[in-house]
């Protein structure tokens, strides 16, 4: 490690390039002879220091058995490199021993504290020399847009290709450097280690399919929308998942699956797809959102179970592959979608033995239905093989199932209670051959269907009923709920563990175990069959009320823990059970009473809002609300209304907003509810801060302080003194700013409110930071950053985020307020937040300016001045005064107004996402 001290090349504090080395196969080198290994090592690393600072280098460190070193231009690194790998050419100058060494160059901004370097650029560097083999000199785009016009004579480039590189978010494009004196042929690079996806795994083993593979692999490559059809029960869902998985190096840009088992209602088709690709809710349409993320990036989207939302899907899809170019979209369904470009494939069935010829385990065993049969029958029972006397019989089983895998596997289940003849002659009972032996003739859905009648006739009554009442639940269980909704006198409470039990030996129920609680949930085949006896016995009007009434109470249950000390067990549990929770609202507008619905609306506000389900959240609100307005004035109604208006805010939707808190008001004036008056006060006054009344909005948060003291509402108290707060911290009035933040403060952690806490914290860090405390700024910030980040509320860690990084910029930090700005940028952005979107665009702009950049500072701000005035959102007076004098400052350094007051005109006509795009490398590309 060298002299921290030591004098060295003055090296530029923003674009450097950087040098990553490694010695390959040192371990082994090391355990042949450590000794010698040890003066081979001092050797190369003289070698390497020399060649690095002869070229004007620096060595930032060492590591382990390579190097780390920067350099202020990218020709320079790019000579060290080569002359490091020509005097590594020659063992002799390493003792004899032959090194190996393997090298990534990449330039980009990065970060420096305490003599290293940080960041985004030097993480790349690290990763593409980590894919290179020893001996090979690794570039990036970078580097090469630096140095290909000036490149010595006899050295070119190899063109690698993009390659994604361990936990980052993007491929980065290789090239090789070519040199007379150094090898030129090397291996592929190292495997690719780590392609986003969230593909499921699976606990059982995938059988056979290997000719479907091979066909579906090369389908896919030239085909943009591929659907996998067939019966349910054929194994549909687990092929797409194998060939997604085997597909992965295709995909940069990942492979993300979407189950559409559980979804009823095709309006939240795309917002399903959006969170599994991790997109959080914007305030822009949810279709716009997806196609913007999407233009561009090489991903496979595999859409499952569409069938019972065929036209949604299908216009989805027609809608993503037309503004996508590389995506590229695997379904499954019964039927195929039916648009333009598709190419369908019917899964057949697996492989089956031919019933005229010798049936033995030797014969039998190399086919798929076979393989499958015995693999499952293995879980149930340890002991289970084929064998002479049963190979014939397990061949019969197979084929009289049509070799469809959810049929043999509910059939293999039955191996722990039955013997393969009990078996065998069950089916008899239940399936007849069509004349002539076919059986393909007969609807693979009536066959399944069949064969879940057969083994729904094989449960005891309470297994029968239980089963039947399970069907009313969507996307999942726990035991609580089972014995809370599907039990009476015919259930019993004490018997359902065991009926559970059962059913789920039997393949009927599937089991999740974690650490919080087990869940159930049926194959969503079984479920719909479990659904039409339920119907068909007349007990779904009552089994649906029971569902709806347990999570109308889990909601309410669940709404005062998340203002509490710990919201996140409960934030937790009702995401578990979103999908049922959807159920219930779905129901309770099919009911004459919209009592349910209206309660379920209040209690859930503070879920969907922390977890991004604004826009889902505001139109079952308007549904419900909608279908309730001839049912007179209820604190229900009101409570509805005010949570409605508080989503339509988070949309930045004021005129919405401010007549729905009207309305909410009003009704609880003439209920002469105080709580829910004091709330509407609150939200009005909050409505008139954002758009600069400070005024009106002062006397609203009073006349709500005074109705919360009277009813001793210490939250409230606590939210009003806040809000007060912010008032006098938007006039400047400091001191009385921080006395208000400090008695809410005191309230909130008196009550365990962490939410609170972490509000009061940032707050009280702004007040810091005008006063110039910066180090006592920073503590506040970072303190409520940690709880933030804690409880996962993505807009307020953006919020925190947006602070920090105007800290360090009153600080001549632009080093740090840059990856600030925008981690907080990116956050606005995904969340829909276009008051954080614009902080963090001006946050920007500053730092650009201080970078030396005024002209793409004035771009910036002219952006974020279009976007605070599409949703009426003005600075506050006192951030008018630094924010003017920070573009005066550019636009002197500029030296020309009409070029400042051009670029601002250039970024105010940008939409929103182009300016977001620009931001996004406003600290490291070139005007």
């Amino acid at each position: 490690m060298p002299d921290p001290h030591e004098a060295g090349p003055s090296l530029a504090t923003d674009l450097v390039t950087f040098l990553f080395t490694d010695i390959e196969g040192s371990s082994a080198l090391w355990e042949q002879d450590s000794s010698l290994m040890s003066q081979a090592l001092a050797a190369h690393d003289a070698l390497a220091r020399n060649a690095v600072e002869s070229h004007e280098g620096r060595v930032v460190k060492t590591t382990g058995d390579g190097m780390h070193a920067v350099f202020d231009d990218a020709l320079c690194a790019l000579a060290a490199t080569l002359e490091l790998q020509r005097s590594l050419s020659d063992p002799a100058s390493t003792r004899d021993v032959p090194l190996r060494v393997r090298c990534g160059v990449h330039a980009g901004m990065v970060e420096r504290r305490d003599n290293d370097y940080f960041g985004r650029a030097v993480n790349r560097a690290a990763r593409i020399m980590r894919v290179a083999h020893g001996g090979q000199v690794l570039l990036s785009q970078a580097v090469v847009d630096s140095v290909h016009k000036m490149l010595p004579e006899g050295i070119s480039l190899l063109d690698l290709g993009k390659v994604r590189l361990k936990d980052l978010s993007t491929p980065e494009h290789v090239y090789q450097v070519i040199h007379p004196r150094l090898r030129a042929t090397f291996p592929a690079l190292h495997p690719l280690e780590a392609t986003p996806n969230n593909l499921p795994s699976q606990a059982t083993s995938f059988i056979g399919r290997d000719k479907e593979l091979q066909a579906l692999k090369q389908l896919l490559s030239r085909s943009r929308l591929l659907t996998l059809t067939g019966s349910g029960g054929c194994g549909k869902t687990r092929l797409g998942l194998q060939v997604a998985a085997d597909t992965l190096e295709r995909y940069p840009d990942g492979v993300w699956f979407v189950e559409l088992a559980a979804l009823s209602d095709q309006t939240l088709l795309p917002k399903t797809v959006a969170v599994a690709l991790g997109l959080e809710e914007a305030s822009k349409a949810v279709m716009q959102m997806l196609t913007e993320h999407l233009k561009g990036r090489r991903l496979l989207l595999l859409l499952d179970n569409c069938e019972h939302l065929l036209d949604a899907c299908a216009k989805l899809a027609d809608a993503l592959l037309r503004h996508s170019s590389h995506l590229t979209i695997l379904a499954t369904s019964r039927e195929p979608l039916g648009i333009a470009g598709e190419q369908a494939y019917r899964v057949p069935s697996l492989s089956l033995p031919n019933a005229k010829e010798e049936q033995t385990p030797a014969s039998v065993a190399p086919f798929e239905a076979v393989q499958l049969f015995a693999e499952r029958a293995l879980l149930v029972r340890p002991d289970f093989r084929l064998t002479l006397q049963n190979a014939s019989t397990v061949a019969s089983i197979c084929r009289r199932l049509d070799g469809i895998p959810l049929a043999i596997e509910l059939a293999a289940a039955r191996v722990r209670f039955l013997s393969v003849d009990e078996i065998n002659r069950k089916l008899d009972q239940r399936f007849t051959l069509l004349t002539g032996g076919s059986r393909t003739a007969l609807p693979r859905q009536q066959t399944l269907r069949s064969l879940i009648d057969w083994s729904y006739d094989l449960l005891r009554e309470p297994e029968k009923l239980l089963l039947q009442r399970l069907s009313v639940f969507a996307g999942g269980w726990t035991l609580e709920a089972t014995e809370q909704v599907c039990t009476d006198k015919t259930v019993a409470q004490n018997e359902v563990l065991d009926l559970l039990t059962s059913l789920a030996d039997k393949s009927l129920v599937a089991v999740e175990h974690s650490d919080a609680a087990s869940r159930y949930r049926l194959l969503e085949t079984v479920r719909q069959f479990a659904r039409e006896r339920l119907l068909e016995s007349g007990g779904g009007e009552t089994l649906r009320s029971r569902h709806r009434e347990y999570f109308v109470a889990l909601a309410e249950e669940a709404e005062p823990r998340l203002l509490g000390a710990e919201p996140s067990e409960s934030l937790r549990r009702l995401e578990n059970e979103h999908d049922n929770l959807r159920s219930a609202l779905e129901w309770t507008l099919l009911e004459p009473d919209c009592g349910a619905g209206l309660r379920l609306c209040g209690a859930l506000y503070r879920f969907w809002w922390t977890r991004g389900y604004i826009a889902e959240g505001r139109d079952w609100c308007t549904r419900v609300l909608s279908k309730a307005e001839t049912e007179g004035q209820t604190h229900e109604r009101a409570k509805a209304l005010h949570v409605a208006g508080a989503l339509a805010w988070s949309q930045n939707d004021y005129p919405s907003s401010r007549t729905l808190h009207e309305q909410s008001l009003a009704m609880s004036r003439q209920l002469r509810e105080q709580k829910g008056i004091a709330g509407s006060l609150n939200a009005l006054g909050l409505l008139a801060c954002d758009q600069g009344d400070f005024t009106v909005a002062r006397e609203l948060y009073e006349e709500s302080l005074a109705i919360k003291r009277e009813l001793g509402d210490r939250q409230g108290i606590a939210n009003s003194l806040n809000n007060l707060g912010n008032v006098a911290y938007d006039q400047g009035d400091l001191t009385a700013a921080r006395a208000l933040y400090e008695e809410s403060l005191a309230i909130a952690r008196e009550i365990g409110d962490r939410e609170g806490v972490a509000r009061l914290l940032g707050n009280l860090g702004n007040v810091a930071r005008h006063r110039c405390e910066f180090v006592h700024a920073r503590e506040l910030h970072e303190q409520s950053l940690a709880i933030k980040r804690e409880l996962g509320h993505r807009q307020r860690i953006a919020g925190s985020l947006n602070s920090l990084g105007s800290l360090a910029l009153d600080q001549g930090d632009f080093v740090s307020a840059g990856p600030l700005y925008q981690e907080g940028l990116s956050i606005g952005r995904e969340v829909g937040d276009r008051l954080g979107i614009a902080t963090s665009l001006e946050g920007l702009a500053a730092v650009v300016a201080g970078l030396g950049n005024p002209r793409r500072a004035a771009r910036l701000w002219g952006a974020a001045s279009r976007v605070r005035a599409e949703v009426g959102l003005p600075l506050s007076p006192k951030d008018r005064i630094t924010f003017d004098l920070r573009v005066a400052e550019a636009r002197s350094a500029l030296g020309d107004d009409g070029v400042f007051d051009r670029a601002w005109r250039e970024g105010y006509a940008l939409s929103l996402e182009q300016a977001v795009q620009i931001a996004s490398n406003a600290t490291e590309c070139p005007t």
